[in-house]
């Protein structure tokens, strides 16, 4: 009995033929096999899935074939380029083509090359007068999501130490480089989401990857939720550098008080991405919750009492960025949590 036409993301029902003993067989529907290109005894290979599916792959599966799109500059809104191709990159696109228009030849090339630096794996393949190739070189299987994971806390906790360190009183070229931190983090968090689209539509990256599919999309939100804190830090590096009067007694001001136990919460969550310790989980994310609610109090009683103060703004702002990095971080358990009792469902 046929649900539907049979084609991908179709369905068929099909009935299981006993041919004696304890051997089953199911025919295999003829458009899948001939897309497959198969032969009588070819071999298939199955896999018994946790969900308790069972999923079917030619054992010499042809190589995946390169998803391309063309882009048409004339055809787009102005100045929209480097938008369009990071939803190719982030999509999961291997080629992209752009059809260049002379008019607009050096805008463009500004909003590629903007694009080639906050990617990973896609250069220039070909150039013409009229048409611009951009290939990826890079398999996404290749480099795995927990080391960019941990390479995007690295870069996020860094900027936090070198700002400590001049609101302690050493010099502001510590984080002169603030802004090339975050770009990194940034390009970071569209390779684990383009990670992430391919390994939705290809088991075999996701094999790659070591991950359920379920799992790479709760790494995403983890990646997203250090993205979300690297920008308050990168706030923060703003606010150091637009005030010149900084001193170093500032280091005793309540935002920054809190931000040890930030980056301890943050360190213990880390750690249990691997671990997915609940009680480990929960002391964190209480930790994080109590920096939360001293925070708020602070900024009420500046609004309350400190409006003239030369420094109340400044003292505000940071004590919000200080506050927002610790309910990211907050995010961040919420999904370790999220993790750990997905892993423990049983059917």
């Amino acid at each position: 009995m046929n649900i539907m036409s049979l084609g991908p993301g179709g369905q068929d029902v099909r009935r299981l033929q006993s041919t004696g003993g304890s051997t089953f067989t199911l025919s295999l529907p003829k458009p899948w096999v001939i897309q497959h290109k198969l032969n009588s005894r070819d071999v298939l290979k199955i896999d018994w899935r946790p969900s308790g599916a069972l999923r079917i792959t030619p054992l010499e599966a042809e190589d995946k074939l390169e998803k391309t799109v063309f882009l048409s500059l004339s055809k787009l809104p102005k100045n929209s380029l480097f938008d369009h191709l990071m939803g190719a990159y982030i999509s999961g696109v291997d080629v992209i083509k752009i059809g260049l228009n002379n008019s607009e030849s050096r805008k463009s090339n500004l909003q590629i090359r903007r694009f080639l630096r906050n990617t990973r794996g896609f250069e220039i393949f070909e150039e013409t007068d009229s048409m611009m190739v951009l290939k990826c070189l890079l398999n996404p299987g290749d480099m795995p999501i927990h080391a960019s994971l941990n390479r995007m806390y690295l870069l996020l906790t860094s900027l936090i130490r070198d700002l400590t360190s001049v609101f302690g009183g050493e010099d502001k070229e510590f984080i002169q480089d603030a802004q090339d931190r975050e770009n990194e983090v940034d390009a970071l968090l569209y390779l684990i989401e383009r990670q992430v689209r391919i390994a939705l539509d290809s088991h075999k990256v996701a094999s790659g990857l070591k991950l359920s599919r379920t799992q790479a999309v709760e790494f995403a939100n983890l990646a997203r939720s250090l993205e979300r804190m690297m920008d308050h830090a990168f706030t923060i590096s703003n606010l150091v550098k637009e005030n010149p009067n900084l001193t170093s007694n500032m280091i005793d001001m309540a935002p920054l008080e809190q931000l040890p136990k930030w980056q301890l919460a943050l360190k213990e969550l880390m750690i249990n991405i691997r671990t997915r310790d609940s009680l480990r989980i929960e002391a964190a994310r209480g930790d994080l919750k109590q920096c939360q609610q001293i925070l708020k109090i602070h900024e009420k009683d500046l609004l309350d009492n400190h409006r003239h103060n030369e420094w109340m703004a400044f003292d505000l702002s940071l004590s919000e960025s200080v506050r927002r990095l610790c309910a990211y971080a907050r995010d961040f358990g919420e999904i370790l949590l999220n993790m750990l009792i997905f892993s423990k469902i049983t059917t």
